[in-house]
């Protein structure tokens, strides 16, 4: 299969009449629900350059891209990415399922996971190439907040409304 281009952390190809990118320096990509004590969904927000604003999402992140971590199993790295990114820490992480993102357009496929037993360690708000805003959104009203950032102009990445699925089950 043709290479069209190579960053750092995505391919491009080609394939009979079919264009898609790939992650490189990456074993795949974690997803993490994770609902408080207090009943509350933990939401990021950040700058995304490609849709030219910000968005909400359920934390996640890379798996296997630390250069000491290259072999890092994938609930380890949605342990790290939770805290990194929302300074919650999980006694228990549960896997939930995986799929493709896009199957038309990437090979990548998310791993989902259930983060309980939190326990606030930190502020968050990611590494340091990272600004993240991190919100606790109570579930009885979290329709209604992503209503309201929509109506402010945040983009809700759809992942969210999957993961309100997972967190109500």
């Amino acid at each position: 299969m043709p290479v069209l281009a190579t960053g750092r952390y995505l391919r491009l190809r080609q394939d009979n009449g079919w264009e898609w990118c790939e992650r490189v320096n990456s074993t795949g990509v974690v997803v993490v629900v994770a609902v408080t004590a207090a009943g509350d969904l933990l939401l990021v927000e950040q700058h995304r350059p490609p849709v030219g604003g910000r968005v909400l999402e359920l934390p996640a992140g890379l798996a296997g891209d630390l250069a000491d971590a290259r072999d890092e199993a994938f609930a380890l790295a949605a342990a790290r990415e939770l805290e990194e990114e929302t300074g919650y820490r999980a006694d228990r992480i549960e896997h939930l399922t995986a799929g493709p993102v896009s199957a038309g357009m990437t090979s990548e496929v998310l791993t989902w996971f259930r983060a309980h037993g939190l326990a606030r360690v930190g502020a968050g708000g990611g590494d340091a190439s990272e600004d993240i805003v991190v919100h606790e959104v109570p579930l009885d009203g979290v329709e209604a907040f992503l209503d309201e950032r929509i109506a402010a102009g945040t983009q809700v990445d759809p992942k969210v409304f999957a993961g309100l699925y997972f967190a109500r089950r």
